[in-house]
């Protein structure tokens, strides 16, 4: 089996700069939540695709606000797309597929736990993460753990990593710390661009096995020694960017495999999606989940 790990808050932003604006019945916007249905209703039901969940960071920050103070927030979100993270969590529930709806860790926090979690299952041939962003790569492994770009039909395994960013997945953090991450909000290390850094970190792989004689780089003295001199002065925020930049794994997730096996949406949908003004959704659904248990949240 295939396990399809997705990446909703991404697929929400995603949703809401690409799919028409709409009103629910109580006069919210809700144009992204109904196309995030689309999309994830169009994935569920196709051939070989068994086992989902998906990730919310149901509020912006995380503990990694509290590490540094230029970290990613919702200030500056717009508010459209902030006050339906609440209710897209709800339809994708009604779907069927255990939502992840993370406060203190972030949503990709709670893929890499679950890929860690799964991914030795004898009965797992392949664990699928949807999603673009550049510090799940680090969880690839192999053909076992890819990266998968629904929007434009593009795989990263673990060859496609290092073509891409020229470093192996486990020195994606160490790469992040150096370069720096505008989409997480901190700065990387000055002078190091992805070019030099991927040079660097394809030998040794991690930051404080980079040695501080800039001879031992692979550039002319002058470039080197100002890279080296560079990091030196930053040694203490590089490390704390790479942390910032290291999924977590211990994300207490409940779920077990055959939690996450789709049974098809719930009877619940048609009430959401009567809410939603948008009933054409019921009519898509193929398959309808006879238990109506209520889906686990964390």
């Amino acid at each position: 089996m295939k396990i399809h790990l997705i990446d909703g808050t991404y697929e929400l932003f995603r949703a809401h700069f690409g799919a028409p604006p709409k009103k629910s019945l109580s006069g919210q916007e809700v144009g992204a939540t109904l196309g995030l249905v689309r999309s994830l209703l169009m994935l569920l039901q196709t051939e070989g695709v068994t086992h989902v969940a998906v990730a919310f960071d149901h509020v912006i920050e995380s503990f990694r606000n509290k590490m540094y103070a230029g970290y990613k927030s919702s200030e500056g979100v717009d508010p459209i797309i902030l006050n339906q993270f609440e209710i897209a969590e709800k339809a994708v529930s009604a779907l069927g597929v255990p939502v992840w709806s993370m406060v203190k860790f972030e949503a990709d926090d709670a893929i890499a736990t679950a890929v860690t979690k799964f991914k030795k299952e004898k009965s797992v041939e392949q664990i699928i993460i949807c999603s673009v962003d550049k510090d799940l790569t680090q969880m690839v492994d192999g053909k076992k753990v890819v990266c998968w770009d629904r929007r434009r039909e593009i795989t990263l395994d673990e060859k496609g990593v290092v073509e891409k960013f020229g470093v192996k997945p486990e020195s994606i953090p160490d790469y992040l710390a150096l370069v720096g991450d505008s989409a997480d909000g901190y700065p990387g290390i000055k002078g190091w661009g992805a070019a030099s850094t991927s040079a660097v970190l394809a030998k040794y792989k991690h930051i404080e096995s980079i040695p501080k004689d800039p001879k031992k780089l692979p550039f002319s003295l002058g470039r080197a020694t100002t890279l080296s001199e560079n990091l030196q002065q930053n040694y203490k925020d590089a490390l704390l960017f790479r942390e910032l930049s290291t999924l977590r794994l211990d994300v207490p997730l409940k779920e077990s495999l055959n939690d996450l096996e789709w049974q098809g949406a719930r009877s619940s949908l048609k009430k959401v999606c009567a809410d939603l003004r948008e009933e054409r959704i019921v009519e898509r659904v193929k398959r309808w989940r006879r238990s109506t248990k209520s889906s686990k949240q964390n």
